[in-house]
């Protein structure tokens, strides 16, 4: 049986992989990935502990926080077509549309 502390480790080096790409990245699709991975390694984070505890509270929180996951993900795409419709570019250094 693998211990609980691998998980944890599994999980928090996803979720700093995610923080560096979304940091890093200017590529609008490049930091909906990190935004997805970092949810990723969260949700990783609740089964493993659900499964330590013997609960099912974290697995059903889980499906909660993938069903977010396909909204925010459904949204960004729409929102980097229009944006990549309008404005030829999808990197985000280079929209300036929202200044005051």
């Amino acid at each position: 049986m693998i211990p609980l502390s691998w998980y944890m480790s599994l999980s928090a080096i996803l979720f700093a992989i995610g923080v560096c790409g979304f940091l890093t990245r200017r590529n609008l699709i490049m930091m909906f990935l990190s935004i997805e991975l970092m949810l990723n390694a969260v949700n990783l984070n609740m089964v493993a502990l659900s499964h330590y505890l013997d609960s099912m509270r974290g697995q059903v929180f889980t499906f909660f926080i993938i069903t977010v996951a396909a909204a925010e993900a459904a949204i960004g795409l729409g929102i980097a077509i229009t944006l990549y419709r309008s404005r030829k570019t999808v990197h985000v250094d280079e929209v300036n549309q929202l200044k005051g």
